[in-house]
């Protein structure tokens, strides 16, 4: 069975935290389907750069997925006023998926109740509202969450992303392929 994972893209999505895992899940062979939470299909970022989405959220909001993926950026603060993607959230929580959130994202997996007792990281400037985020890691997963500071580290978020879904030998030969064991 193919495993499926849907991307939230909303105006002002921060591009790489976006991109780098729709690029990677892609090719681990899942099947990715970018949504928009606008009225069109067409989505520009923080950066000034606009990505066409595969669907609008309402159209794919109640099909089932593995993986939900929520990219930081501003948009994360627009999204946390959005009770439909709270509801997607909680849907997914519910049911024990994975949910991958970066950047700014993990504030919508705390405003859906679910970061208390878990460990989780997030960009820097969350640390007010989350202020036991571990600030030392690339990635941090705990249950059904997968957490990721920032842009910088989009590429380990994807990766990780992977090998939940497809196992870790899917996400090492992806890492081999992409250089990204280099130095290491």
């Amino acid at each position: 069975m193919i495993a499926s994972a849907l991307v939230i893209i909303a105006p002002g999505f921060e591009e790489i935290e976006a991109v780098c895992p729709i690029d990677l899940l892609r090719r681990a062979e899942v099947k990715v389907t970018t949504a928009s939470v606008s009225s069109d299909l067409c989505v520009t970022g923080r950066s000034e750069l606009t990505i066409k989405c595969d669907r609008l959220l309402g159209e794919v909001i109640n099909d089932d997925f593995d993986l939900l993926v929520l990219p930081g950026g501003p948009a994360v603060f627009d999204l946390r006023n959005d009770t439909t993607i709270t509801d997607l959230i909680v849907r997914f929580s519910n049911k024990n998926k994975t949910i991958g959130a970066i950047c700014a994202a993990p504030l919508l997996l705390r405003d859906a109740s679910l970061l208390t007792n878990r460990k989780y990281t997030a960009h820097i400037s969350t640390l007010e509202e989350l202020p036991d985020l571990k600030t030392q890691n690339e990635t941090v997963t705990d249950g059904f969450l997968i957490t990721s500071p920032g842009a910088g580290t989009a590429v380990e978020f994807a990766l990780a992303l992977i090998n939940r879904l497809c196992g870790i030998e899917k996400a090492e030969e992806i890492r081999h392929s992409i250089h990204a064991d280099f130095g290491k």
